[in-house]
């Protein structure tokens, strides 16, 4: 066998990067400098190629650590036989023999050549702090250039093991191309082995001894004793990865408890044994006492017995399981889901990089860390939440995020909880960016929360006391918060090249409980197209995101200013201030806006936050309700910011009013607002000397803080002593609540709305909340502002229309100056449809958005249509508007054909170009405009019977004596698919005569060409009117009146809201009573599928459900002739540009197939008579298809399958294309 190591190239051009050697079959290492740029992290060449002895093999960046210098490589396929990968080892000491087979460019004629020498120290350190081997190489003393060495494995023993992976040389001064001192240095093994822990290694710590261990503890063997066991987790935790100090394993006896994890495991040989359960549970609970007391470290506890790991915590005096508990098995990815468990649990080590992997495995919803800390600060919350303080700031939270999320927001203590664990974790990161010390025990828990450290450093608008700080007002908030810190300061956080915040929420809050609040965080290509877009000139133009979410825009817009200030010459500390003078952003949502702030910062980056001519500046990120729904008042009057001191919790998300004259105000001039660091040092330090001093005592005086800010004119001067003299009577009447919060962000928002300071771009991702969704005020005001703007649709279009159309013409009437651009991501359907039918976002897309208070016009560019992007990234297709405001009335719709991005994302990608190597973009071709055809009125949606178990019902046994003439006895028909109440209800039971039992066809009944039995429902049809309890005629009936009442109490019993009785819910829209009396021939199809399906209905008495579309036809011959439309290939591959986007595939057909020209039947048209033909041919092949019992999808497929055999499909599809065309 030969060592796979070999030449490793740029696969686009064929130029040399360095060495490269296999560690399995599939994955090969290579230093990091080889493939990308170790300084910014970013991968420059994702293609590879390795050219072995013999072989080649084409590979991809699979994860990279710059800090490192190290990669992992991804082969195409697995390694050629022959080749033996390489395995790494820990054992290398000092004075050690090596031996690095590489590719020095001096000796490139060679096949094979090897550098050698002596491991001189295995414990170096670079100036960055990166671990390093130094190795003493003979090669490079005997002056041979070592160019192309690099990713060379330094190997060891025999059989020869990988100690290391080359790096570089320090140039002599002399002589650039020689190694100063023939000093080589190496990113050691066990550095690899701690990043990438489940690759192969030799030694004690290798993964068939470690796999071995974990399927020992797996198999729970009836002959292992209890210290036989607990000798095998010792040496689990003794794995390097974990980075536990070896000395804290002594001992053989009693529990297994590492200071350095703050964790105690108690380890039986079987927990299916209830007494040794509870002994173990015991035990641990009076080891976790032992450590109660101590200040700043939560223990957790740990009772395995190797297969069954179960998480424990010590609150409130008792022992509290936390849901956490992981079963191991016995295979290789157990043993890697072992040691990442671990990690999370153990919270150990440092130096981790906080990549997306890490941050979701380590602190996500599913990791053991998460449900230690949740399960805490719930029990923390518990305790204390009737507590004023925090009963007021909870409220506050509601109110807000109702503002933000309407109906869908669940006032939710779970939902409280997990946004209050984010708002710490946020604030933790913050201080840990700029290089403070979370873990310091100098800094206190309460100084973390309120941002203390910022102002004393001159950096504001970060951390500030808000609607989560309520923890340390409480016991023990302090000491969680502290552990909280010490479990997130082993992050390197200042390696941070992407919006991690984003990354951090999505791995917390559920995608379910995202997707009803409608927050969809755009991904970070996509942001930063978006910015790279529309900031052409990034120096001079000011850009807002006014739904800013975690930062995500902002990072990008920030660092693209940063990039053009320092390529044209612009000094740190200037750029630092100037950039926050061009880039900000709002959110309505509390969470948010505290995950942008340090999304902010991370973006500034800590070099330059901590360069020592940093000045003084504050984060421009503000709590704003940026559509202000329906409100127009202005806070400003004689060139002052003038706000009523009123706390209440609309004041954050609406406009105050000035209705009570008796309302005290907080003034502020019109030139210090207009400086946002100013302004916001000036409202911090009012608000701290009002609330320092005395209750009672006098007004301090302002005449330092005056001078040390630059306010020298004597009006300023007079308006700031009243404000400040209001703010000290306000804490006087303990009034104070968090002003300085309040005024900070209720101030810049407005100011922005004035024309002089308006903004000239705009980027963002609006909400997208449904009308549906919406509470009742917003309603209301949602329909006003959008007539006056011209964009409401109203009719059936009503309850599909979102937000994001009015956020997006507000923000422009409101923050965009004339000629500023804006780029938003939007809903796919807001791209032009050339069809004559309604769309929600018509009025959107003319560009005409004049209020009743300022014309607002705009020109749209060319937009961008995503949908044909995989994997998808938000639930429902997107696309991009662009545009510019106009200044006078002359709008330019949104018309163009778009530019259509199309391909996979390489969601391994580090860089904007890596993710989007496998994307093209085209100019796409527009709908071809069509006449609706003429049968688009006849068709309508089937009825909504719904809830299922009050309607749908099957046959039952009727006992001996049956049920009498014309009844049948019948239950409630169950399905899995029912939804809450009803699923958990009783099924009804009861005798119905049979003339109400009708047949019910839903979307499963329909198949091409033929119907399938459906399911039976109960209808109060009398032949000529719906019946309901109080009809007098309804007790002519018996059994359908006593099944009839019982429903309707148990539907006014369990219905979300009184609006609609039993059988004005059945038959919403009429889509019942529309239906009844039957006429002879129908045709139905349904309302979803991938494959359009149609069949003629024939029997009167069948009602269609309203997954179903429906229409009458006047005679058998129409009816087939619809269906070979409706059924035809034709038909769904030319309806799918008008179909609106899911996350996947166009599904939804409703009434779109009738957006095509499908013509009036004419018996005297040949051709039309030749389709009915087809059609009865097609409804015998169908009939005689045997159906297998599988789902409906297969059984469509069948048919279909059958039909293009006899040829009838494909001269359908013939003769349809013609008639369209």
């Amino acid at each position: 066998m030969t060592l796979a190591v070999g030449r490793l190239l740029d696969a686009a051009t064929g130029a040399e990067r360095g060495t490269v050697f296999a560690v399995t079959e599939i994955l090969a290492l290579t230093a990091f400098h080889c493939i990308g740029d170790r300084e910014t992290g970013e991968i420059a060449f994702s293609r590879l190629r390795c050219v072995w002895t013999g072989h080649i093999s084409d590979a991809t960046v699979d994860e990279g650590d710059h800090h490192l210098d190290v990669a992992l490589l991804r082969l195409r396929r697995a390694l050629p036989e022959g080749l033996e990968p390489i395995q790494l080892t820990r054992d290398a000491v000092e004075h050690m023999p090596f031996v690095a087979p590489g590719r020095p460019a001096a000796v490139r004629a060679m096949p094979g050549f090897a550098v050698s020498g002596e491991i001189t120290w295995v414990s170096g350190e670079l100036p960055d702090g990166a671990p390093v081997m130094q190795l003493a190489c003979r090669e490079s003393a005997a002056a041979l250039p070592l160019d192309g060495v690099s990713g060379a494995p330094v190997l060891v023993g025999q059989p020869a093991c990988a100690a290391g992976v080359v790096r570089f040389n320090v140039p002599r001064v002399d002589q650039p191309e020689l190694a100063a001192g023939a000093a080589v240095f190496a990113t050691p093994a066990t550095e690899v082995l701690r990043r990438w822990p489940s690759l192969p290694s030799a030694g004690g710590d290798d993964p068939t001894s470690l796999l071995s261990l974990v399927r020992r503890l797996a198999t729970r063997d009836d002959g292992r004793t209890d210290a036989q066991v607990r000798g095998d987790v010792t040496r689990l935790l003794q794995t390097g990865s974990l980075g536990l100090p070896a000395q804290e394993f002594g001992g053989t006896k009693g529990p297994i408890e590492t200071a350095t994890g703050t964790a105690v495991f108690v380890v039986r040989r079987d927990l299916r044994d209830d007494a040794a359960e509870n002994a173990a549970r015991q035990q641990l609970a009076k080891s976790l006492a032992a450590h109660e007391e101590e200040p700043e470290r939560r223990w957790v506890g740990v009772v395995t017995d190797g297969f069954e790991w179960r998480v424990y915590r010590r609150l409130g005096g008792k022992l509290h399981a936390v849901q956490a508990t992981m079963e191991v098995g016995s295979g290789k990815t157990d043993a890697d889901k072992v040691l990442a468990w671990l990690q999370s649990v153990l919270a150990s080590g440092n130096g981790v990089e906080p990549t997306p992997r890490e941050i979701v495995r380590q602190l996500g919803a599913g990791s053991p860390s998460y449900a230690i800390d949740s399960t805490e600060l719930r029990a923390i919350y518990e305790r204390h939440r009737n507590m004023p303080e925090v009963r007021v700031k909870r409220a506050l939270w509601a109110r807000l995020l109702t503002t933000a999320s309407g109906t869908h927001f669940s006032d939710d203590d779970a939902l409280f909880i997990d946004h209050t664990l984010l708002v710490l974790m946020a604030e933790v990161i913050g201080h840990a960016v700029v290089g403070f010390d979370p873990a310091d025990p100098a800094l206190t828990a309460a100084a973390i929360t309120s941002g203390e450290l910022f102002t004393q450093a001159q950096i504001g608008g970060v951390i500030e006391a808000d609607f989560f700080d309520w923890v340390v007002e409480v016991p023990s908030g302090n000491r969680f918060v502290k552990d909280l810190a010490r479990r997130l300061t082993r992050f390197s956080w200042h390696h941070v090249e992407h919006d991690v915040m984003k990354v951090l929420y999505e791995s917390i809050i559920p995608a379910d409980v995202r997707h009803l609040l409608g927050e969809y965080y755009t991904p970070d290509w996509l942001a930063e197209s978006i910015v790279d877009e529309c900031v052409q000139h990034p120096l001079v133009e000011r850009v807002l995101d006014a739904s800013c979410g975690s930062g995500t825009f902002l990072f990008h817009a920030v660092r693209h200013y940063i990039s053009a200030a320092e390529a044209a010459g612009t000094g740190e500390p200037a750029v630092v201030r100037a950039v926050t003078e061009h880039v900000v952003g709002f959110d309505v949502h509390p969470v948010a806006v505290t995950l942008a702030r340090v999304t902010y910062l991370l973006a500034i980056g800590p070099r330059r936050l901590q360069h020592r001519g940093r000045p003084a500046f504050a984060v421009p990120v503000y709590l704003a309700d940026s559509l202000r729904w329906g409100q127009e008042t202005s806070l400003w009057s004689d060139d002052n910011l003038t706000i009523p001191a009123e706390l209440d919790h609309s004041t954050f998300v609406s406009d105050a009013t000035f209705a009570d004259s008796a309302v005290r105000m907080l003034s502020f001039p019109d030139r210090i607002v207009a400086s946002a660091d100013t302004f916001d040092r000036l409202v911090a330090e009012l608000a701290d000397r009002a609330t320092d001093r005395v209750r009672g005592a006098p007004v301090p005086s302002l005449t330092g803080l005056f001078r040390r800010l630059g306010i020298d004119d004597i009006d300023e001067r007079a308006v700031l002593k009243q404000t400040f003299r209001v703010m000290c009577e306000l804490h006087d009447e303990k009034l104070d609540h968090i002003w300085g919060y309040y005024i900070r962000n209720v101030a810049r928002p407005d100011w922005l709305k004035r024309s002089d300071n308006r903004v000239e771009v705009l980027v963002g991702n609006p909400p997208w909340l449904s009308y549906r969704h919406m509470t009742g005020p917003q309603k209301a005001t949602f329909r006003a502002m959008c007539v006056d703007r011209s964009l409401w649709v109203g009719g059936s279009h009503a309850t599909n229309q979102d937000l994001s159309a009015l956020f997006v013409a507000r923000c422009i009437e409101q923050y965009l100056r004339p000629g500023g651009r804006f780029g938003y991501v939007m809903p796919w359907d807001v791209l032009p449809r050339k069809t004559q039918s309604r769309s929600t976002y018509e009025g959107f897309r003319k560009g005409n958005y004049s209020a009743p208070t300022e014309d607002v016009t705009v020109a749209f560019d060319r937009p961008w249509d995503l949908h044909l992007v995989k994997p998808s990234f938000f639930p429902i297709p997107a696309c991009v508007a662009f545009g510019t405001r106009r200044s006078a009335a002359n709008n330019v719709p949104l018309a163009q054909k778009p530019q259509v991005w199309a391909g996979r994302l390489n969601l391994n990608g580090k860089s904007r170009a890596e993710v989007l190597a496998g994307i093209s973009r085209h100019i796409g071709e527009p709908v071809r405009a069509t006449t609706a055809s003429p049968y688009m009125g006849r068709f309508a949606q089937g009825a909504t019977v719904v809830p299922n178990m009050l309607f749908l019902v099957e046959e039952i046994d009727s006992g001996p004596l049956g049920a009498g003439a014309g009844r049948i006895a019948v239950r409630s028909r169950r399905s899995a698919n029912e939804k809450p109440p009803w699923k958990h209800l009783p099924s009804m039971i009861g005798v119905v005569e049979q003339d109400f039992v009708r047949p019910l066809y839903r979307g499963d009944s329909i198949l091409p060409f033929r119907g399938t039995p459906g399911v039976s429902a109960v209808i109060p049809w009398s032949g000529n009117r719906l019946l309901d309890g109080d009809d007098e005629q309804l007790d002519t009936y018996p059994g359908l009146a006593q099944w009839w009442r019982a429903a309707e109490k148990v539907w006014e019993r369990h219905r979300k809201s009184e609006r609609l009785s039993l059988v004005e819910q059945l038959d919403y829209r009429n889509k019942l009573s529309c239906q009844l009396p039957a006429t002879k021939y129908r045709v139905a199809y349904a309302a979803s599928g991938m494959y359009s399906a149609a069949a003629m209905v024939t029997d009167e008495k069948v009602i269609i459900e309203h997954q179903l579309y429906w229409g009458p036809a006047v005679d058998i011959d129409e009816a087939r002739f619809l269906t070979t439309f409706l059924n035809s290939e034709t038909l769904t591959m030319a309806v799918r540009p008008l179909q609106p986007r899911g996350e996947h595939n166009p599904r939804h057909f409703d009434k779109s197939v009738f957006q095509l020209p499908i013509p009036l039947y004419d018996p005297a048209d040949e051709v039309h008579r030749r389709l009915v033909d087809l059609a009865e041919q097609a409804e015998r092949i169908a009939a005689d298809v045997p159906l297998p019992s599988k789902r409906f999808e297969i059984q469509r497929n069948v048919i279909r399958q059958a039909l293009t055999r006899q040829g009838v499909a494909v001269e359908i599809n013939s003769i349809v294309k013609d008639l369209f065309a």
